[in-house]
């Protein structure tokens, strides 16, 4: 081996730099927008729904269309976050641009406040931060829960500056404000925030001082003692133990099942090295426990809110992953990131491929007329592993044709939409179809296209019946438009 050669595996095997983790961390946390770039629409599942809410929202009334079949009314609730940014940037930039722009910034904001809450409880850049980066494109993202990814991001640096700011004695007056902020986000971002508190806290001295160290992120809670909590279903479901094991096996689910299932793997291996070899700093190891037990604990529906549990496995992970003490040789922290840049590189690839079948989709528009009823029937293959990202895809209709469409949230006392037109259950999940590997999609009777005059169905394979004297006006190789018997031929 020359000296040269030599030198240079010395300085792989050296630890990296202070700075140099710092920045390297940042430039893949910015990278989490991929995605976001490339595709021409966001591939979030429920993202044309809540687009449409946006879009019902600013309208206030004025589209005739709008104003006879929705019904919006402002409710202060936690889970108002993005609700209240579009206001004014679609006033600059136009609603979908500046969904879009909300959208692009919410993961690399996650990423840099993960970066953000290593460097300041441990002044570097480790294997932590490396491997919770795969987190960021959590299923609560993927899925499209952006209130909720952007009070996590916000919980995440706020949980870093209450760090920063220990000795500070006034840091109680200003943490009141930032609960208040974090709670008007999201509910669960705000519980996440209380969690990461009381675990920090609880590392440095357990016992009831820690229970009550977190008392001046509170406040929101008030509302709920005086009756003005979110309303809504709370309900765990059947078959709680099944369920609560699948949550955990699709605590990472994207693209891949046996990518996603190893890097389950991969994190759950290495925090459990890290508290063997006593490398598991406990400041977060705490917080991670904790929100691990509250997805086990809690009930799927609270709040009005689905899945408040498995959101949550997730974050554990992130904490988890956070919580690994370790500062590796500087060949290890350059390769860690590489599983990180894998699944991002997946993600990218099918958000490309999905958004050019969405324009395609979208062309249907072009063939019914504004203030239309249309029945979405989608389809959705059980045997499939990758997140749906067609599930909303109607909703667009509302958007571009001030349509009736029954792909939106609008339960009554839990959403601010909600139906004055239409059949009460004129609503998600009336469009999801359950299929079975082979079956025939049987639309005879779907009970949403009876009081619709157009069916907008999506799915792998053409339907094997469709609605008497329905006529096919548009077609792609994933969708088809039908104008249904009861629709005018002409407006």
């Amino acid at each position: 081996m020359t000296a040269t050669t030599k030198a240079g595996w010395n300085r792989l095997l050296a630890s990296a730099g202070q700075r140099e983790g710092l920045w390297l961390a940042v430039v893949l946390a910015l990278l989490a927008c991929l995605p976001v770039l490339v595709a021409a629409r966001p591939q979030m599942t429920d993202y044309p729904s809540h687009l449409a809410r946006y879009y019902i929202m600013l309208d206030q009334g004025q589209s005739a269309w709008l104003a006879r079949y929705y019904d919006f009314t402002w409710a202060w609730s936690g889970n108002l976050g993005v609700d209240l940014l579009i206001w004014p940037l679609a006033k600059l930039f136009g609603l979908e641009p500046a969904a879009r722009l909300i959208t692009g910034i919410v993961p690399p904001l996650t990423g840099l406040a993960m970066v953000t809450v290593e460097w300041t409880l441990r002044r570097r850049i480790g294997v932590g931060t490396m491997l919770a980066f795969i987190t960021i494109w959590s299923p609560a993202l993927t899925i499209g829960m952006l209130n909720f990814s952007l009070a996590l991001a916000l919980a995440l640096f706020a949980f870093a500056g209450w760090v920063r700011l220990e000795n500070w004695r006034w840091r109680w007056l200003v943490y009141v404000p930032i609960g208040g902020l974090v709670w008007l986000c999201h509910l669960a971002g705000w519980g996440v925030l209380g969690v990461l508190v009381l675990g920090y806290e609880w590392q440095k001295r357990p016992g009831f001082r820690a229970l009550l160290a977190p008392w001046p992120l509170a406040f929101p809670a008030l509302g709920f003692l005086g009756g003005g909590g979110p309303a809504g279903l709370l309900a765990f479901g059947q078959d709680v133990a099944r369920y609560k094991l699948s949550i955990w096996l699709l605590a990472l689910r994207d693209q891949w099942q046996l990518l996603d299932f190893g890097s389950l793997a991969i994190v759950l291996v290495a925090c459990g090295m890290a508290a063997v070899l006593r490398r598991f700093d406990g400041r977060l190891g705490w917080a991670a426990l904790m929100l691990a037990l509250l997805s086990l604990a809690l009930p799927r529906h609270l709040g009005g809110g689905d899945w408040t549990d498995y959101r949550l496995v997730a974050v554990a992970l992130t904490a988890g992953s956070l919580a690994i003490d370790w500062s590796p040789p500087r060949l290890v922290l350059w390769l860690a990131p590489l599983l990180y840049l894998f699944r991002l590189g997946l993600t990218t690839t099918a958000w490309y491929a999905d958004s050019r079948d969405v324009e395609t989709m979208l062309r249907a528009l072009d063939h019914v007329p504004r203030g239309a009823r249309i029945a979405a029937a989608v389809v959705m293959e059980r045997s499939d592993w990758a997140t749906d990202t067609f599930q909303h895809v109607p909703s667009y209709a509302t958007i571009h044709r001030d349509a009736l469409v029954n792909t939106h949230f609008a339960v009554t006392g839990v959403h601010m939409l909600r139906l004055r037109e239409g059949p009460p259950d004129f609503l998600d999940p009336s469009q999801r179809i359950l299929r079975n590997p082979g079956a025939p999609v049987d639309l005879a009777n779907f009970a949403p296209a009876k009081g619709a005059e157009y069916l907008w169905y999506i799915g792998r394979d053409d339907p094997a019946t469709m609605p008497p004297g329905a006529v096919v006006i548009y077609r792609t190789p994933r969708s088809l438009m039908a104008r249904l018997a009861k629709a005018p031929s002409a407006r």
